[in-house]
């Protein structure tokens, strides 16, 4: 008895394997591009604050383009053979447009390629890369505005408890973003303080204490179908000029904070997410009497 069978290349699972890495080839394509042009872009920054964040950026850039050699080697037995695909304009500002624009167009190719993949690594990676991408299009978008206005001064838009406070009226995804927003900037904050002073213990305490805010956010993010916004938190954090200054910062911060949260708490909220929002209030209440404390030594 004779048994026939579709040779590999022609059954429907090497069909979506073949196609999968297809797009992950055009992927590394596209990551080795944007490398390169990164590297340009980052000799013609305008200040140095530009030229570490798109170094910072290529960075990412690197990591994904690692991952997906790895993957497309584990889906074929080889390895690819990247090669640029794009130009990078010579010009800055035409530089900064080609590259907002091809982050902005390589989120959705990223998350279709996360839609494809039945593997859950691939998926993640590609997701995590997607939301990534989304990050680099903010700052090349901040930096478009900064070239246009001829300014390289932080942006005074409304983010995190500063934008919830000035908002007429929120919506439920709305005060996740702000509330998540705020939690970037805290980390940020305390990023710069340790950066420049030391761990100080009453900030390293404080930091770790809201690593379990986001935590207690992010559920309430798939629960409502919201998306994460994504961390430009550095475009509006600035580094303290001493430790009273510091501890300033985390006074007005934590006032804001819970100013916020009780601006949400006003409003007809779904009970888990008013249990969050009184929990993350409650929490900053006792981190400003701590930081009011080290603003008294």
């Amino acid at each position: 008895m004779y048994f026939y069978f579709d040779p590999p290349y022609l059954t429907d699972s090497n069909r979506i394997k073949n196609d999968l890495a297809k797009d992950i080839q055009r992927a590394i394509n596209g990551e080795y591009s944007a490398i390169l042009c990164y590297e340009e872009l980052s000799k013609k920054a305008k200040t140095l604050e530009e030229k570490e964040q798109i170094l910072e950026i290529q960075q990412d850039e690197k990591r994904h383009f690692k991952e997906f050699i790895k993957i497309f080697k584990s889906l074929t037995g080889t390895k690819p053979a990247p090669k640029v695909t794009e130009d990078c304009p010579a010009q800055y500002k035409k530089g900064l447009q080609a590259a907002f624009k091809d982050e902005q167009d390589t989120v959705d190719f990223y998350l279709e390629i996360a839609d494809k993949a039945d593997d859950l690594t691939i998926k993640r990676v590609f997701q995590r890369a997607a939301a990534e991408e989304q990050n680099h299009a903010v700052w090349f978008l901040y930096f478009l505005t900064a070239s246009v206005s001829g300014s390289s001064h932080r942006q005074s838009v409304p983010y995190g408890a500063k934008g919830a406070l000035e908002a007429a009226s929120l919506t439920l995804p709305q005060m996740l973003n702000y509330a998540m927003q705020d939690e970037y900037l805290a980390q940020t904050r305390y990023t710069l303080i340790y950066q420049k002073f030391g761990e100080v213990r009453t900030f390293s305490k404080i930091k770790q204490a809201e690593l379990w805010h986001k935590a207690a956010l992010q559920p309430l993010f798939l629960n409502y179908s919201v998306p994460f916004p994504p961390d430009t938190s550095r475009i509006y954090a600035t580094v303290p000029q001493t430790i009273k200054d510091a501890y300033a910062r985390g006074v007005q911060g934590e006032i804001d904070n819970i100013a916020m949260y009780e601006k949400f708490l006003n409003y007809n909220l779904p009970a888990d997410v008013r249990i969050v929002f009184t929990q993350l209030r409650n929490a900053s209440q006792n981190h400003l009497a701590a930081f009011e404390r080290g603003l008294l030594r």
